[in-house]
Parts: structure tokens; sequence; C-alpha cells
């Protein structure tokens, strides 16, 4: 896997003598000259900066250049963080909302989120705990395939399942 890093050309980098400018209230100002998309940028004191190579003339906008890179890498951890899906059952569940929570958990596990199945007790079910520690178990047999149990708390009645 090669992973290609391209620089954004700005200000006088810009190379080409003419560019479809956007300036900094986003407004489309059409096909303009290099030397006066500068002069606009400089006016507001903000940079000019190509956001993408066109067939004709590169697409350049006016914006504030540290802030453009500093939304550019948030955005980016975001994408990248993995998030956290969280399934509820209860101990009497049925055969298939079982299957449908264990099918979406390994699909979920698939694109790389983690999986916490947590399980309510309510009233007289409590009297049954062990019912639910064996569906725990359950689950983290069927989803072994695809991912690995993180913890497994019987007491709190929480499994973890991360990819694997």
């Amino acid at each position: 896997m090669i992973i290609v890093i391209q620089k954004q050309l700005i200000n006088s980098q810009i190379k080409s003598p003419q560019v479809f400018l956007i300036d900094h209230e986003n407004n489309n100002r059409g096909l303009t000259d290099t030397r006066e998309a500068l002069e606009l940028a400089q006016s507001a004191e903000l940079d000019l900066v190509i956001v993408s190579e066109g067939k004709d003339a590169p697409v350049a906008k006016i914006l504030n250049y540290g802030k453009f890179q500093y939304q550019k890498k948030k955005r980016q951890k975001q994408s990248a963080r993995p998030t956290l899906k969280e399934v509820r059952l209860r101990p009497n569940v049925g055969v298939a909302d079982y299957n449908l929570r264990i099918n979406q958990a390994i699909e979920w596990l698939s694109k790389g989120n983690s999986v916490k199945f947590v399980i309510r007790l309510r009233g007289r079910e409590h009297q049954n705990r062990s019912h639910a520690g064996e569906l725990l178990d359950r689950i983290a047999t069927n989803l072994s395939p695809v991912g690995k149990v993180l913890s497994l708390d019987k007491r709190s009645l929480i499994v973890q399942v991360i990819p694997a």
C-alpha cells in the first residue's frame, strides 16, 4: 500500500495563469487571473489555496490556511477513531431477536468497531441470574470468529468484544 501525501499549493506556489475562484464568503467568482486572486486574498489577510485540480484551471479558495489544516487533521482523526456500539438484551430474548443482534454485531466488528452487550434484569429475573450468565457465554462464543472478548463481567452482566 502506497500512501501519497498531496501538498496543497498556496499563494505564490500556484503556477497556473488562471484559477476558478471561490472567495472567503463562499461566493463563486468564476475564472480569474491568479495574480488578481492573490491580491484579493492579501487584501482580506487570508491565503489563496488550491482546493482541487481541474481540467482547464484549478479551483482555488480564499481562506485561512492554518485553520484549514487544523480542521482537516481533526476530520481525519475523527474518521479513524473506532466507536463502541452497545446492545441491550433481556435474559429471555427470542431466537430471532438474538440472531439479529449477533448479525449486527458481526457487521460492526468487521467494520472495526467494538461491541458491548449489556443484559438488563427486571423484577423476578434477578432470581435467575444464571440464565443471563449463560447468555453472555453464548454471545462470546458466537462472536469469537470475528472478534475477541475484551471483558466478560458476569457480575454486572456485560461482555465487550473488540475486532480480532
